[in-house]
């Protein structure tokens, strides 16, 4: 059994609580900050705080921001007739990241999953519906992960849009289902977007 000093045991305590990092990741990570220099190890402390503390959702479509309104929200050379609506800020900047979409975001915080107690009162879908009155929207493009709930909650999206005469649109299936979004590669997100189809 190893043994660490209390700091370093918590650290990867700490480490080992992050997504895809294990015991040797997290153990890597610890003693490569362990080494670094100070200013890199406070600076890495302080931007961790900065996010916890600057970061908060935009008010119009729920990115992240340290901004009331984010900076893609407020960008004028932005296609306002475009509306492409993502589960997480991930996704929103997987989409982002492909340069194929130069619309805007809407951002649901989730998508819907009863096991989890996860219903449409819980996403931001009163949000979407009221800037779907006061914008000059033409399309929306649904792109949540191709999952059982995302499915579930395009549907239900879907079903809600429908009556108002939008486009409704779904990313084509460039995407695996059971996929989760964060994951694709920018290629795929881009040929996905090209190749949307009307839902």
């Amino acid at each position: 059994m190893l043994y660490y000093a209390r700091p370093l045991a918590q650290l990867l305590e700490q480490l080992e609580k992050l997504p895809t990092v294990g015991p040797k990741t997290a153990q890597r990570l610890a003693f490569h900050i362990l080494r670094a220099p100070r200013e890199d190890t406070e600076a890495l402390a302080q931007a961790v705080r900065d996010v916890r503390d600057k970061i908060k959702p935009c008010t119009r479509c729920g990115n992240f921001t340290d901004q009331e309104i984010c900076d893609i929200c407020l960008d004028p050379r932005r296609d306002t007739s475009l509306l492409c609506v993502v589960g997480e800020p991930l996704d929103l900047m997987q989409i982002e990241n492909s340069n194929e979409f130069r619309g805007r975001y809407h951002v649901l915080g989730g998508v819907m999953n009863p096991i989890e107690g996860i219903g449409p009162e819980q996403l931001n879908i009163n949000a979407l519906m009221k800037r779907l009155s006061e914008e000059n929207v033409g399309e929306v493009i649904l792109a949540v992960s191709p999952t059982v709930e995302g499915e579930t909650t395009a549907n239900y999206l879907a079903n809600l849009l429908r009556p108002r005469g939008l486009r409704v649109t779904q990313l084509a299936r460039g995407l695996p289902f059971g996929g989760d979004l964060g994951y694709a590669d920018q290629m795929t997100i881009a040929g996905a977007m090209r190749g949307r189809r009307d839902f």
